[in-house]
C-alpha cells in the first residue's frame, strides 16, 4: 500500500514534479513507446553492424604477455570471436596517474564468462612496456588476460582507449569492428544505471531540467580552475571529484587490498 499526501501539486525545489500514480503511469507509458523505438533501432544498428566487411591482418605478429611474446592468434583462446579492449597508458606514471576513463572501463569488464559461453574471448591491451603493465594489473587485481602492443600498428595496437572485435578463421585474423569515445560506455554498466535515475550521470553536457543538482566542481588537470568534470572517474579518498594531487582513479580505492596512499598525484604531475 502506498500513501500520498493530500496536497500532491507541492512542488519540491530540484526534485520532478509530484503527481498521482495514473499520472505517473500514462507519463511512463508515454516514454516507454520512445525507449522501445530506441531498443528497435539499436537491434536494427547491430544488424548493420553484423554486416560490415572485414579486413584481414597478420595475425602472427607477437603482443606480449605474462608468459613473454605470443602471437595475436593466441588471445582467441581457440575461440572464433575476440573482443578487446585497448586500454590508454601514460608511461612511467604512477598507478594512480592512469587514464580514469580506462580505469573504470576496465574495472566493469572483470568476468568474461557469458561472452566465453557465446563463444567469444576478450583481452585487454594497452601501449605500456610490459613490466609497468604487469606491476598494474597486480595492484588493480585484474584477472583478465593483459597484453602489451607496443609499437605495434592498427588493427592491433595503433590509438588507445578502443573496443575492437576481431574474427579468427583457422589461423587467419581480421578486424570487424571497433568504437571509441561514447562507443564505449556499452561495457560500464553503472553508465546505464545513472541513465535511469532522475539526476542522471550529473555530467555538464546532459540535458537537465532548471534547478537539478549540478555536476560536482572539481580543479581542472590543466590551470587549476573549478570546471565539471565526470566526477565518477577520479575522486579522492571521500569520493570528493578532484584531479589534485589527492586523487586517484575511482576504482583504485576499492580495489583488493586496497590500503590507504599518502603521496598521490595526476597523470600530468608523473612524466
Amino acid at each position: 500500500m502506498t500513501t500520498a499526501p493530500d496536497d500532491q501539486t507541492t512542488e519540491l525545489p530540484g526534485r520532478p514534479p509530484v503527481v498521482d500514480l495514473a499520472s505517473w503511469q500514462a507519463a511512463r507509458d508515454e516514454l516507454l513507446l520512445r525507449e522501445k523505438a530506441h531498443t528497435r533501432e539499436g537491434d536494427a544498428i547491430a544488424a548493420a553492424r553484423r554486416r560490415l566487411p572485414m579486413v584481414e591482418f597478420d595475425g602472427t605478429v607477437e603482443v606480449v604477455g605474462p608468459d613473454g611474446p605470443v602471437p595475436f592468434l593466441d588471445l582467441f583462446q581457440g575461440r572464433d570471436e575476440l573482443v578487446v579492449y585497448k586500454h590508454m597508458w601514460h608511461d612511467g606514471a604512477p598507478h594512480q596517474g592512469q587514464c580514469e576513463g580506462c580505469t573504470t572501463a576496465a574495472w566493469h569488464l572483470k568476468d568474461a564468462v557469458y561472452l566465453n559461453a557465446r563463444g567469444v574471448s576478450f583481452a585487454i591491451l594497452t601501449s605500456g612496456r610490459w613490466d609497468e603493465v604487469a606491476a598494474f594489473v597486480e595492484f588493480m587485481g585484474y584477472t583478465q588476460p593483459w597484453y602489451s602492443v607496443r609499437d605495434l600498428e592498427e588493427p592491433v595496437g595503433g590509438d588507445m582507449g578502443y573496443l575492437t572485435c576481431f574474427l579468427r578463421d583457422g589461423d587467419r585474423a581480421f578486424l570487424t569492428y571497433s568504437t571509441t569515445g561514447r562507443g564505449t560506455e556499452r561495457v560500464n554498466g553503472s553508465i546505464g544505471m545513472l541513465d535511469m535515475t532522475p539526476y542522471g550521470r550529473r555530467e555538464a553536457w546532459e540535458d537537465a531540467p532548471e534547478g537539478w543538482p549540478e555536476a560536482p566542481q572539481a580543479g581542472s588537470p590543466v590551470g587549476g580552475h573549478g570546471v565539471p568534470t565526470c566526477w565518477y572517474w577520479r575522486t579522492d579518498a571521500d569520493g570528493n571529484a578532484t584531479w589534485g594531487p589527492t586523487s586517484r582513479p575511482a576504482p583504485q580505492w576499492t580495489r583488493p587490498g586496497a590500503t590507504p596512499v599518502e603521496t598521490l598525484g595526476r597523470h600530468g604531475d608523473c612524466h
